[in-house]
This record gives structure tokens, sequence and C-alpha cells, in this order.
């Protein structure tokens, strides 16, 4: 059985165990059109991209001797230090989200892309890569 098997139709990983469900590192916003990104970036909202990448933010900040412990790490993170944000940064290069519109009926409903922080609530996406979402500017939510 193939990886492809493994994830595509009703049966598979996706459709059947996560959407639709309450999922951890996970989130969902309004899409708003961002032509100034490259087609494989999307631009993820602050509050969603440390949500997404705590762990690593936590991780880094341990192993660069900014914090001693986790409590410590995330209070740093709840007091939105800069050092967290430059941390974020380079924790985000290495790790492409996946972006899910609803309902998800063919494999260009989930694509990966790769994020950069923007500033605000909604997530950004080039219009050029909304086809396979279906998805357009007037309210859609991912």
């Amino acid at each position: 059985e193939s990886f492809s098997d493994v994830i595509e139709g009703k049966e598979g990983r996706f459709r059947e165990t996560l959407l639709g469900k309450r999922v951890d590192y996970s989130g969902r916003s309004v899409i708003v059109v961002g032509p100034s990104l490259s087609l494989h970036r999307c631009g993820l909202p602050r509050e969603i991209a440390i949500e997404l990448f705590q762990t690593f933010v936590i991780r880094g900040l341990i192993r660069q001797h900014l914090a001693s412990n986790i409590g410590v790490a995330k209070s740093k993170i709840r007091e939105k230090e800069p050092i967290v944000w430059e941390i974020l940064q380079e924790v985000m290069q290495g790790h492409p989200v996946l972006l899910n519109r609803a309902p998800t009926l063919h494999r260009l409903g989930i694509q990966a892309f790769q994020p950069i922080l923007v500033e605000g609530r909604a997530i950004c996406l080039h219009p050029l890569g909304c086809k396979g979402f279906n998805a357009d500017f007037d309210g859609d939510p991912m």
C-alpha cells in the first residue's frame, strides 16, 4: 500500500481521522489576497504561527540558554519578547504548513506552503494559489 493510498479517499488518514475533528497544532482564519507572495508561500498570522510552532520555539529558547525550563520559555512567549519572533522565523524556514479548505474532496484541497509571518489575523495567499482550493477572498476560512 503506497503513501498516497493511505491518505486519499474517504478512508484515508486525513478524511477519516483528522478533518472535521479538533486537532492539536492547527488554526483557522479567513484568507486574504497576498499578491506580493511567491506561489509556494503563505502569510501566517503571528498568533497562529506561535501556536503551531510553540514546541519548537520552546526548544530553541532552552537550547540557546535563554530559558532554563519550559515554564520560563512559555512566559517569554506569553510576554512576546523580541527573541521569540527571531527563533520563530528560524523554525518556520524548515517547516512547511498544510493549508486545507473544507470540503476536501480531492487532493488539491490540502496543499503545503512555506509560511512567513504577517501582521493581522488573516492568512495571506497568492491569488493564483486558490484554484485548487476553489477559494476566493470574500471571507472563505481555511
